[in-house]
């Protein structure tokens, strides 16, 4: 009789451990599965000054906003988003460089001919600082020729079906064959921030770096002024030239729920990036 009562009492907490692991996986279907609903009495959304911008639920691609999302426009810096996914194909994150040639044209994280300097260190100059040196040193070290680092470019925008985008150069310069659209460029913001390594750099304000000897330093400070000031951001690539004006990517997570807000040809793109994220948030809810 005893040993009834034991094996019923066994069979009673297998049971419930059953349906508690069943509970949790209904749980994280439902949630994986959860999508942006607009409040009752949803606000409209901000003017932005942006030409061209859109708000993307990260996990389900929703669209939650977008204005003029498909024209194409020069993708000024966040080209090395994309720089950064090819040379990672290529390249590991301890391979060390020694630098060459160094391209000394607009942002720089301090490079010199001579440098040896770890692959993750370009990733970190070039995604916070904007190094444009950094850019075209992993594009000369992470593919058998510069050219065949821009078809890795290319071929990982088709591969993301970033139909309106083309890239000719790894640091954004601008160019006729080197442009994109808001919509694309969401996709390769939620592409980018899967890979730990990018997505920690891109959330990172500051940080010191040196050479692979320890004695040449470099101080780095990420561009984006949202980082630390709204909450919930988390990187993802900003973007200036004269041709492109100011553009930023950002990735902001409230709730468990994370966005990819894109705005392009902006007056104001921190101003216009914080009114969206910020509308998005409050007028939506995740079911």
């Amino acid at each position: 009789q005893i040993l009834v009562i034991v094996l019923s009492k066994s069979s009673f907490a297998a049971n419930l451990f059953t349906r508690q692991k069943q509970n949790r996986l209904a749980s994280i279907v439902t949630s994986s599965n959860s999508a942006p609903v607009p409040n009752e009495g949803n606000l409209q959304a901000p003017f932005v000054s942006a030409k061209s911008a859109i708000v993307v639920d990260a996990r389900g691609g929703n669209v939650m906003f977008e204005k003029n999302s498909n024209f194409r426009h020069l993708s000024a810096s966040t080209t090395k988003l994309m720089t950064a996914l090819a040379a990672l194909e290529k390249c590991s994150p301890e391979n060390i460089i020694t630098v060459d040639r160094v391209n000394t044209n607009g942002t720089q994280m301090g490079l010199a001919s001579g440098d040896q300097v770890t692959v993750e260190t370009l990733l970190y100059g070039m995604l916070m600082a904007s190094g444009n040196d950094a850019a075209y040193v992993l594009a000369a070290s992470c593919a058998d020729s510069y050219d065949g680092f821009i078809n890795l470019m290319n071929e990982r925008a088709r591969s993301l079906e970033m139909a309106n985008t083309h890239f000719d150069n790894p640091a954004g310069f601008d160019s006729d064959y080197n442009f994109s659209t808001a919509s694309d460029l969401a996709k390769l913001a939620k592409d980018a921030v899967t890979n730990p390594l990018i997505s920690k750099i891109v959330a990172t304000k500051t940080i010191v770096l040196t050479d692979v000897s320890g004695i040449k330093t470099y101080y780095v400070e990420n561009i984006n002024k949202l980082l630390g000031e709204v909450d919930g951001v988390e990187g993802v690539k900003t973007g200036h030239t004269e041709g492109a004006g100011e553009i930023l990517l950002s990735k902001a997570t409230r709730g468990g729920n994370t966005i990819i807000v894109v705005v392009l040809s902006s007056a104001n793109r921190f101003e216009d990036s914080k009114k969206l994220i910020g509308w998005a948030f409050a007028n939506h809810n995740w079911q």
